[in-house]
């Protein structure tokens, strides 16, 4: 493996943060500024971060949906969401309104699903790779499906059957193809089965151009970076290779069309998108492993392009590997042993996402150090002891005045509210149609007030019984008619609730009074105790037995019924 450099040139992830756990999550996606998360989990479920705070914005469940998500992404404007699921269906989704807009089966189940990057504020096309045939686009208002070339013959512009692999009964083999829009939508770059790169017009469906691919192998992953000038490929020899886009990132489809447009001599069809091919993309470097010949899976860009990021497909394996654009080796992050299934890169910060096997997401982010002259301006570490020269003004009140007049701020000027200033990240081409969704409001969940405290509760009462009914002393205590001693604690409960554990565990805790109590509440309200509260001259006990009076005080009571008084 190649040698690895400083790992303190670059800023980029360096160790585990934390992890997000929702069910189980197969699959995850950033918006365009990274600050909303889309999952998708194995029960159909699609749940959505906030990536600031970490919390559950939205959870998107169809009824009709109960399969694995395969794939989730965002529209440009982030205000909706498609995911692909292994019941062969593509469901679009309006986030903010937490609305099922379409819902799509198709023929073959989609490995993954692409909405079209154009700023249009409903979404309708989406580029579909299936399990096992070329990739189609898919319109997701009316239903209807257009397949894509996914080879060319020597003559003409035709998809060629690749007979020579399929099965005896004639049906085609697993190979799965990639497939990716570039920065606009105006073409579509398709990985095949033999080793190329097509690169199709997105309207016309034809075939501008075709790159063969060193090796001759798969493809399994084809990606653009956010900026659209590099192309990441990822094939069955275990090499990921990058490509310079020599397109213009705006107007790619009338440039390649000026490019086919000529015949350059070459009477072949095939070689002719071949030379086509040499002007649109060039090979940059090529990614591996040559000792271990470790395959990789899910490789993608860092937001700014500078670092590429694969994972390894070893089973049992959570590891990443960080290189630079000319396939340097910059670092290695190893994760718990659970295999890695997906992964993506912020789009502004040096953190990367990647979900496990097990359906966790862990974040892995660079590692802080505390640097305390962060919390006063003039604040200066020191290695070692200083001796302080005093200034001659520095007990000065004029120094202070001076001071204080530098710092006054005019309060009659104008402070604009208004206008922002634009994010350098983000070029003015990249500005959508339609107010962009950048924080998405969480709607709160009301908690019930008693539950937490019934189950306490019951749980406190199972225990206080345990322990009085094995105590010697308490039974000796019931036995000789004494009161057991108040609890000291919270959780503990009072004498009645020890005798009706069956009731007690499932009811709510009340306060109760003893007849003193009662009295000093009934003379506050300038009224009497009447005689319906003590009949026959007793007093109620707390366990609903008659107490005598003593020494002919009605308000006298026993140790029992004292006993339950508030806690």
């Amino acid at each position: 493996m190649n040698p690895i450099v400083d790992p303190l040139q670059g800023d980029f992830p360096e160790t585990i943060e934390e992890f997000l756990q929702f069910g189980n999550m197969k699959c995850i996606a950033f918006n365009r500024r990274g600050t909303l998360l889309a999952a998708g989990c194995a029960n159909g479920t699609c749940v959505i971060w906030d990536f600031e705070t970490r919390g559950v914005a939205r959870e998107l469940h169809d009824k009709d949906c109960t399969a694995p998500i395969t794939s989730v992404t965002w529209s440009k404007c982030g205000h909706h969401l498609l995911a692909s699921a292994t019941d062969k269906s593509l469901t679009l989704w309006h986030v903010v309104m937490d609305k099922k807009i379409a819902r799509i089966t198709l023929q073959q189940t989609p490995l993954s699903a692409r909405l079209h990057p154009g700023g249009s504020p409903t979404p309708s096309i989406c580029l579909a790779c299936p399990l096992s045939s070329a990739p189609i686009l898919v319109d997701l208002n009316t239903g209807s499906t257009t397949v894509l070339p996914a080879f060319v013959s020597d003559n003409g512009n035709t998809p060629a059957p690749n007979s020579r692999n399929k099965f005896s009964d004639g049906s085609p083999p697993f190979t799965p193809t990639a497939a990716t829009f570039d920065k606009y939508g105006d073409l579509i770059y398709v990985g095949n089965s033999k080793g190329e790169i097509l690169i199709v017009d997105s309207k016309s469906m034809k075939v501008h151009a075709v790159i063969p691919i060193p090796g001759g192998t798969v493809v399994k992953d084809i990606v653009f970076s956010r900026d659209g000038r590099y192309l990441l490929t990822n094939s069955n020899d275990r090499v990921i290779r990058l490509y310079k886009n020599l397109l213009p990132v705006k107007g790619s489809r009338e440039e390649i069309e000026k490019i086919s447009s000529s015949n350059n001599g070459y009477e072949n069809h095939y070689e002719k998108l071949k030379v086509n091919g040499a002007s649109c993309l060039d090979i940059s470097c090529e990614i591996s492993d040559a000792i271990a010949k470790i395959p990789w899976k899910t490789p993608c860009f860092s937001g700014d392009a500078e670092w590429i990021v694969g994972a390894s497909a070893s089973k049992g394996e959570h590891r990443l590997c960080i290189w630079n654009r000319t396939g340097r080796l910059i670092k290695i992050l190893e994760g718990p042993k659970e295999a890695l299934i997906d992964l993506a890169w912020h789009p502004l910060d040096p953190t990367i996402v990647s979900v496990s096997v097990a359906g966790l997401a862990y974040i892995w982010a660079k590692e802080h150090v505390e640097n305390w002259s962060a919390f006063a301006p003039d604040f200066i570490e020191l290695e070692e002891n200083e001796e302080y020269v005093e200034r001659e003004d520095e007990f000065d009140i004029n120094a202070f005045v001076d001071k204080a007049e530098e710092q006054m701020i005019n309060e009659d000027e104008y402070v604009d509210i208004e206008t922002f200033d634009k994010d350098s990240t983000f070029s003015d081409l990249d500005v959508c149609d339609t107010e962009e969704l950048i924080y998405l409001a969480a709607i709160p969940i009301p908690d019930t007030p008693d539950e937490q405290p019934d189950k306490c509760l019951g749980s406190s009462s199972k225990l206080e019984d345990s322990n009085h009914s094995g105590s010697p002393s308490s039974m000796d205590a019931v036995q000789n008619g004494q009161a057991i001693p108040p609890a000291s604690s919270p959780m503990e409960v009072d004498n009645s609730t020890a005798e009706e554990p069956a009731q007690a565990a499932n009811s709510k805790r009340r306060r109760r009074l003893s007849v003193k109590g009662l009295e000093l509440k009934q003379a506050e309200k300038g009224k009497k105790p009447t005689a319906k509260n003590k009949p026959n001259g007793k007093s109620p006990g707390s366990n609903g037995k008659q107490v005598e009076p003593v020494n002919g005080n009605s308000s006298a009571v026993d140790d029992e019924a004292t006993e339950d008084d508030d806690i």
